[in-house]
């Protein structure tokens, strides 16, 4: 981000293990639903790809499966996201990922004036303007159809 001269601002937290975007925006005082995850999935012929999504909510695989046209989708398992991405599993970040991989990001993420979103390490969250990810990344954005409350 800064080698693109992309305006951010660093945020740390203590990462605690299975702590989440709950224990994030806790410690950070935001509301969960402008802390964005970045998840890890593989179809079923094996491709991966990231999906950005709001903290307080979750992907519907079998949504997903329809609208990127596959037969199925699982989220990868831990060893497996980081060699694609380079990134441990609470640090994974959708920024210089190891190899280039498609991204879908939930289109409600675009309205929201801030976000937070994972700079690359566990317990460090960048805030930033949302519009700045379509900028950078080629993202495709999906519909709320394919979330579903936690």
């Amino acid at each position: 981000m800064r080698a693109r001269n992309i305006v951010f601002a660093p945020h740390f937290y203590d990462y605690k293990e299975h702590g989440g975007t709950t224990r994030a925006s806790s410690e950070l005082g935001v509301d969960e639903h402008s802390v964005i995850k970045t998840l890890v999935f593989q179809t079923d012929t094996k491709k991966h790809f990231l999906v950005l999504m709001h903290g307080d909510r979750e992907v519907s695989t079998k949504q997903l499966a329809r609208i990127i046209g596959t037969k199925t989708v699982v989220p990868a398992d831990p060893a497996t996201a980081q060699r694609v991405t380079g990134y441990m599993v609470g640090g994974i970040s959708p920024f210089g990922t190891r190899n280039v991989l498609p991204v879908y990001a939930e289109e409600t993420i675009f309205a929201l004036p801030h976000i937070l979103i994972n700079g690359g390490k566990r317990g460090f969250l960048v805030g930033i303007d949302p519009r700045i990810l379509l900028k950078i990344l080629n993202i495709t954005k999906i519909s709320a159809s394919i979330v579903s409350p936690e």
